[in-house]
């Protein structure tokens, strides 16, 4: 299947569109780890206040997207910089974009965790069961669209 990264970046950019307006969540992103190296980037958002996400790089094991695909488990953060590990510093996507709750949850590639998919309110807001799984849902999903983009 021929497809070009304007079309692969459609496809990741709507899912992260009708996740946000389903749940409905101020914002949602894709990070996804470097092919070589340990550094992940957000490539993909929707919702978001400017550009400064594109910039975002956090290290394996730091930050939300760090933390998410090290222990390959979901996480969440309610009533942002309260109840966090560590400082706020640590979370540059949660600062850039002025999120307080956040729920992300792994992306699988070849089995192995290599990519995050987040939702973000920048108003307090609790998560209901529904809002976990339609993340959870969206992020297999993006799973199928993976090898369209790690071809690349």
């Amino acid at each position: 299947m021929e497809c070009s990264s304007e079309s692969v970046e459609k496809a990741f950019l709507l899912k992260c569109k009708e996740l946000r307006e389903s749940i409905p969540a101020d914002f949602s992103g894709i990070a996804l780890k470097k092919q070589s190296g340990l550094d992940i980037t957000w490539p993909f958002a929707s919702g978001n206040r400017n550009e400064k996400y594109k910039y975002i790089t956090v290290r394996y094991g730091k930050g939300i997207a760090g933390k998410v695909i090290l222990t390959n488990r979901w996480m969440e953060i309610e009533d942002f910089p309260l109840n966090i590990d560590g400082k706020s510093t640590d979370y540059p996507i949660m600062l850039a974009e002025k999120l307080t709750t956040a729920f992300a949850t792994p992306i699988l590639w070849k089995g192995m965790p290599e990519g995050v998919l987040l939702i973000g309110f920048r108003t307090p807001y609790r998560l209901i069961e529904t809002d976990y799984d339609k993340v959870k849902q969206t992020a297999r999903q993006i799973e199928a669209l993976l090898p369209l983009y790690f071809s690349e």
